[in-house]
């Protein structure tokens, strides 16, 4: 596979003077992403001012959809906007090289995203279908003021803060520690590393399973792999934002264990073994997510394979 050891994020990686030690990248990465959730306090005390101190107010409970889209669309924004930041100085001062070089080009940016975005929809959407398959899920009776048209306002507004968040998480994982891992090593070490700093990023969060981690760990070499193949950051950030959002805002889940804030265009519930439906932590952490992810792989590795050479950067 000429695309996976030659991937154009590795050449973008060695633009500049030197290439972060794995023994730095390791600790920084989970060092830059913790951090990163401090950028959140601000928002907190905010709306603790508002509507005062209570162990409801990070799942917005008892706001307007809208409102708590606002919010939880700020929180996201500022837990993961700090990310960018901090890349942005390591490569300035320390690697030498622009941030565009993560993965950020120009060209073909918005067909890329663009497709990601698609293609993440319909990967999740696939969850939900084998879900149904199995009887597995089904709709849940909410508040009509969370839900379904009265929500489109409060879901469009968290949307913006999905994007910031999933684009902090593959900027970090597949647009720096991976190709610099890669292109300092192997390829393979690249994407074994990062996969599995990407897994444990969400260690410590809810309902979490040894399935979920695997699940986890999976996304982080389906992601790896997408964006080797298209040797951009573009359309993966769009497939992890949206998987995000159609998750939590589109079809009610739990988001790796949290709660999605700003209402719910489909309000739906697991109904079947947590092996299956991942239960607490949300669909990621069953075998219905698995299957998907897994087929996604495949389709990277072998899609197109009588031109291996070519790459999904072309249109």
């Amino acid at each position: 596979m000429h695309w996976f050891n030659n991937s154009k994020l590795f050449d973008l990686a060695r633009q500049g003077q030197r290439l972060t030690h794995i023994a730095a990248v390791i600790p920084l990465s989970f060092l830059f992403a913790l951090v990163a959730q401090f950028g959140a306090i601000p928002i907190v005390i905010a709306m603790s001012a508002i509507y005062g101190f209570s162990e409801n107010i990070m799942s917005m409970e008892g706001l307007p959809a809208t409102t708590a889209g606002f919010w939880m669309g700020m929180i996201l924004a500022t837990s993961f906007g700090l990310v960018y930041f901090f890349l942005w100085a390591w490569l300035k001062w320390f690697e030498k090289r622009p941030f565009w070089t993560l993965g950020y080009e120009a060209k073909n940016a918005l067909m890329q995203y663009t497709r990601g975005f698609l293609f993440g929809t319909l990967m999740f959407a696939g969850s939900v279908g084998i879900l149904a398959l199995f009887g597995a899920v089904s709709f849940e009776q909410g508040d009509p003021s969370q839900q379904g048209l009265a929500a489109i306002g409060g879901v469009t507004l968290v949307l913006i803060g999905w994007i910031i968040q999933g684009g902090a998480e593959e900027v970090l994982i597949r647009g720096w520690a991976l190709p610099v891992i890669g292109a300092r090593y192997k390829p393979w070490v690249g994407l074994l590393i990062s996969s599995l700093i990407f897994a444990l990023l969400h260690g410590m969060n809810p309902g979490l399973s040894a399935l979920a981690l695997v699940n986890l760990a999976l996304f982080g070499v389906f992601a790896g792999l997408y964006a080797m193949r298209e040797g951009s950051l573009w359309g993966i950030s769009a497939i992890h934002s949206v998987w995000n959002w159609v998750q939590g805002n589109f079809f009610g889940f739990q988001v790796s264990g949290t709660d999605a804030g700003g209402g719910t265009l489909i309000n739906l519930m697991e109904t079947g073994a947590d092996w299956l439906t991942g239960g607490a932590f949300g669909p990621e952490g069953g075998l219905a997510v698995t299957i998907v992810l897994l087929a996604g792989i495949a389709i990277i590795l072998f899609w197109n394979k009588q031109g291996a050479k070519q790459d999904l950067s072309t249109p």
